[in-house]
């Protein structure tokens, strides 16, 4: 989720839903076509998109894209020193379609996109709005790529592909063609039960609910191949004291319109049944499912041409939509009777939590827009956002009065003092805020306060801590939204292993008896012991944290690894304690470390929101100066790395049958490693590739041939990694942010540019 006031342009861009009513669908938002990035380590552009597609197409799909033959396009391969084609299995190839998207949008024109990821024009639209604001993530436009044909390589780019093959046998050797861990085979892992389901499901000890790790926001209500909670990641969850999961609906598709919307409600009794079987599979493991509302939904222009009464704020995100104005009573009522169905005919769901003032535009209020509604131009945006809260909860509860509605203050008066509406909100709800939010801070020199989601600034914060002052004043239960095992700090890796953050936040919130954790958003759902840890602290108010990390450790590697565990959980803390939170973190290469690219001359391309980081250095370091940039990841790099040699003997210590657990997480640890100094590596070598630019100065091409050998060498590292576990690099919303091959293409890069930087 992005912050409203920096990010008001993403918004979140849309989860699902708002494109298209009855197959309406408006058209992508596009700039000006920039010049797409030239990989000049490449001989050409066909070379590239063999290279960027290997192992993730197949070579047929691959050929006839461009027009060649399959053996054509092995010899392109094999003359670049890449092995077999082993691509994606097809029952993933849907799920990779971001990530074979990413890589080729300043490779090939749509039209030849679409064709490599067997997506019609009309979906490929939908999803880049829709899909957790991917055009937003790609940049905004499409940069102009002539449609790619297939020419015989000609003798230069022959000689090319023989350099790069030379430098992948002499940095890699036979790695290339060592077996590995094919790309989500984590899936199948995390989806096999172990046992069946205990007959007594665990008591409730608090809530705490999680979105799935990898869970996609497509529409698995409908498409049942999708499945973001099978029974064994159920399983897996349960035995880290999780007992509540969240999927993304949206309520037009789950309830029939009535006569007022008698277009709404297409495929819902489909959903509801799905729903049902996934409720009653996830109650066996004692996991309650929860709805995320962000109702109700924009709609079209066209929508409201026999409802004009019902039309509010119009316009969004440059797109011609229009609220479904909440002043209007057959709206509200719609949207209450529409729940009330959804919980009678689905009993056992364990309720809702709404978002009422961020995402997708939904009631007037929702983009504190109302003065220019005229039904809503004369109310407050308290009376309004709460209005939304309380019809929410009087369909739910006419439905199931059991259920449990959470309204999350995101975004309420500004991300500010909400407390006029905390005042209007229902009795019976419950009042959920970001734990960390508005917590000061200093790194480097530099303060701040937390405007997002973080882990390394532990919690609570005075925003926080107010507002649920106030919800307890009024007898409403509180909920804390925190991240314990990922955020935009670094996605990629399925938890970093920072115990004693997460422990020292626990107990900072087991002092204020909270009734409920929400764990993640779309990231950050892998089933840890981080989670474990907040178990075992919220779940037990008198919990020791150093206690609970001991007995942790001893249970998870034995009491002889035990000592050095902790030791190397310390370290990892007290490292991530310096990093240099801010919302650069959105644009920041600490996503994908060494995979990204470094270029000789400025790319001109700005920085975009968790995908490409690019060379926009003014973009990642946000307040920072770019030197303390480099200093603050550095630090983190240096007290990581010792917690790295701490665990590095625990694993030696560890029994038989706890190894491989551990020799996991060692490698989860050696790859933020990697992710850190590589970060630290490419703002130094940005600093002095521009300053080398304005006048040439003795040591700076040493610096940039230096930082190179360390970023091939960092590569090199995490190369072995991530072949080896299919976790690393993967991330829900966005899939797999790099593949083992990108780090090939890493060396290869940076080997180039040392040629060019040897001499002036």
């Amino acid at each position: 989720m992005y912050q409203q006031s920096i990010f008001g342009l993403f918004a979140f861009l849309l989860l699902v839903g708002v494109g298209r009513v009855g197959g309406a669908e408006a058209a992508i938002p596009d700039g000006p076509p920039a010049p797409a990035v030239m990989f000049e380590h490449f001989p050409d552009r066909l070379h590239a998109y063999v290279w960027r597609n290997w192992n993730l197409v197949p070579t047929p799909k691959l050929a006839l894209v461009v027009g060649a033959t399959e053996d054509e396009i092995t010899q392109i391969a094999t003359s670049l020193g890449l092995p077999p084609n082993r691509p994606v299995a097809d029952r993933y190839q849907r799920q990779a379609y971001i990530t074979i998207v990413r890589r080729n949008w300043h490779i090939l024109p749509i039209e030849q996109i679409l064709a490599l990821i067997d997506m019609s024009p009309e979906e490929f639209n939908f999803n880049l709005r829709e899909d957790d604001g991917l055009f937003i993530k790609l940049g905004g436009s499409k940069p102009r790529c002539e449609p790619l044909r297939y020419q015989p390589p000609d003798e230069s780019a022959r000689e090319r592909a023989a350099q790069i093959k030379a430098v992948v046998t002499r940095r890699f050797g036979n790695a290339l063609t060592t077996p590995g861990e094919d790309r989500f085979a984590f899936v199948e892992q995390l989806s096999a039960a172990r046992r069946p389901p205990a007959s007594e499901p665990p008591a409730e000890d608090g809530l705490r609910y999680i979105y799935s790790y990898f869970g996609a926001f497509g529409d698995p209500l409908i498409d049942t191949t999708v499945d973001p909670y099978p029974d064994g990641l159920l399983e897996k969850l349960s035995d880290v004291g999780v007992n509540g999961v969240w999927m993304h609906v949206v309520l037009r598709q789950l309830a029939p319109g009535g006569p007022d919307f008698p277009e709404f409600g297409e495929g819902h009794e489909q959903r509801l049944e799905n729903l049902r079987k996934m409720v009653a599979r996830a109650k066996r493991y004692g996991i309650r499912v929860y709805l995320y509302m962000n109702e109700p939904r924009a709609q079209p222009q066209a929508f409201f041409a026999n409802r004009p009464e019902m039309a509010g704020v119009r316009g969004w995100l440059g797109q011609d939509f229009t609220a479904m104005c909440t002043s209007n009573p057959r709206v509200r009522k719609w949207m209450s009777d529409s729940l009330a169905h959804v919980f009678t005919k689905v009993p056992d769901l364990g309720g809702v939590f709404t978002i009422t003032a961020s995402e997708n535009l939904t009631s007037c209020a929702s983009h504190n827009r109302q003065a220019e509604c005229p039904h809503c131009k004369s109310r407050t945006n308290a009376e309004i956002i709460a209005e939304v809260n309380a019809t929410i909860e009087t369909g739910v509860h006419r439905g199931n009065p059991q259920a449990k509605v959470i309204c999350w203050d995101w975004g309420w008066a500004g991300h500010g003092d909400a407390s006029e509406i905390i005042a209007l909100l229902p009795d019976n709800v419950w009042l959920q805020s970001v734990s960390e939010w508005a917590q000061p801070f200093e790194r480097g020199g530099v303060k701040g306060a937390v405007g997002e989601y973080s882990i390394s600034v532990v919690g609570p914060g005075p925003r926080a801590k107010r507002h649920w002052q106030l919800a307890k004043q009024r007898g409403l239960k509180t909920a804390a939204r925190v991240s314990f095992n990922a955020t935009w700090e670094l996605s990629t890796l399925p938890y970093l292993p920072v115990m004693d953050l997460v422990a020292e936040h626990c107990e900072n919130l087991a002092k204020l008896d909270m009734d409920g954790l929400m764990l993640s958003w779309s990231l950050g759902g892998y089933p840890s012991p981080n989670l474990l840890v907040a178990q075992r602290i919220m779940g037990q108010k008198a919990a020791d944290k150093v206690q609970v990390l001991n007995t942790l450790a001893a249970e998870r590697y034995g009491s002889q690894a035990a000592p050095h565990v902790r030791q190397a959980w310390k370290a990892f803390s007290d490292a991530f304690r310096e990093f240099p939170y801010g919302l650069g973190l959105y644009s920041a290469p600490q996503q994908i470390g060494p995979a990204n690219l470094l270029y000789r001359s400025p790319t001109g391309y700005a920085a975009t929101m968790t995908c490409y980081p690019y060379d926009d250095l003014a973009a990642w370091r946000g307040p920072y100066p770019a030197n303390v940039l480099a200093n603050q990841f550095e630090k983190i790099a240096a007290g990581w790395a010792t917690g790295v040699e701490h665990f590095e003997q625990a694993v030696k210590l560890v029994d038989a049958a706890n190894l491989p657990t551990a020799q996991a997480e060692l490698g989860y640890a050696r790859a933020a490693y990697t992710y850190w100094a590589s970060v630290a590596n490419q703002v130094r070598f940005i600093m002095a590739r521009d300053e080398l630019a304005a006048g040439d100065k003795g040591g700076l091409r040493t610096q940039l041939i230096d930082a190179l050998d360390s970023e091939i060498a960092l590569a090199r590292q995490l190369y072995d990694l991530t072949k080896q576990d299919s976790h690393i690099g993967f991330e829900a919303a966005n899939q797999y942010f790099y593949l083992p091959l990108d780090l090939v293409e890493k060396v290869v890069s940076c080997e180039h540019l040392k040629t060019r930087y040897a001499s002036p």
